[in-house]
């Protein structure tokens, strides 16, 4: 367990020492430990400020946008993965309090861990400090999300997202090569999408499931022209 004064320091924000204990155990470990708090209330109340925060922002920087849109876009910067890459960048999951066995199989890499625990911390900024404090560190956390079009534009599902955009443009039916590789308690996926035969897209994650979905995001940038230096011929339609 790193030192949790480099975590405040990374996340910039002060959190009492009980509060940022609880923020970080996870329900594993609670469990192992006698049933102590676990951090999901925490997560509650985080979820709901993150909301608020992001929908408050797109709101006011987006006068005109449709109520559709600027859910979509909430969405997109609020979702699993999007917390989890979060996470991922701030190293949190070095911090996390994790039972034997979520440690064995590797549970600080696990998007929905690393997203639950962001939203903790979020909440446990405001039980130590005060709403503006808890809405400033969810603004530097999701600012750059913000500004991301080609992540807003797909919103949280992006194997639905390029499907659809597949099929729109007649592009082919759609196929992921997934191989896996190390050892049973940390495996590594790498995924790479395929539409009509043509490669269009490569992700990697802990899981099948967060490799094809990363393979998703990249094709679907690539598609829709965030990317277009490196985006793939065009198959003929209906190939």
């Amino acid at each position: 367990m790193s030192s949790t004064e480099e975590l405040l320091k990374r996340l910039g924000v002060s959190i009492d020492t009980e509060t940022l204990r609880l923020a970080l155990t996870h329900r594993s470990y609670a469990y192992e430990n006698g049933g102590i708090p676990t951090n999901e209330r925490l997560e509650f109340l985080g979820d709901s400020i993150l909301g608020f925060s992001v929908t408050d922002a797109l709101y006011r920087d987006n006068p005109t946008l449709p109520e559709g849109d600027l859910a979509k876009r909430r969405s997109a910067v609020v979702s699993t993965r999007a917390l989890a890459g979060i996470g991922r960048s701030l190293g949190i999951g070095d911090y996390i309090y994790l039972g034997q066995g979520e440690k064995l199989t590797e549970g600080k890499n696990k998007a929905s861990i690393l997203a639950d625990t962001m939203e903790a911390l979020i909440g446990a900024t405001y039980v130590s400090n005060d709403i503006e404090t808890a809405r400033q560190l969810v603004m530097r956390l999701i600012g750059p999300l913000l500004q991301d079009a080609a992540a807003l534009g797909a919103g949280t599902d992006w194997k639905t997202s390029i499907q659809e955009l597949a099929a729109g443009r007649q592009l082919g039916s759609i196929y992921y090569a997934v191989e896996g590789s190390g050892p049973d308690h940390a495996r590594t996926f790498v995924a790479e999408l395929q539409i009509g035969g043509t490669p269009y897209g490569k992700g990697s994650g802990h899981s099948k499931k967060e490799a094809e979905q990363e393979a998703a995001a990249d094709a679907w940038r690539k598609l829709s022209g965030a990317d277009t230096a490196e985006a793939p011929s065009e198959p003929a339609a209906g190939s």
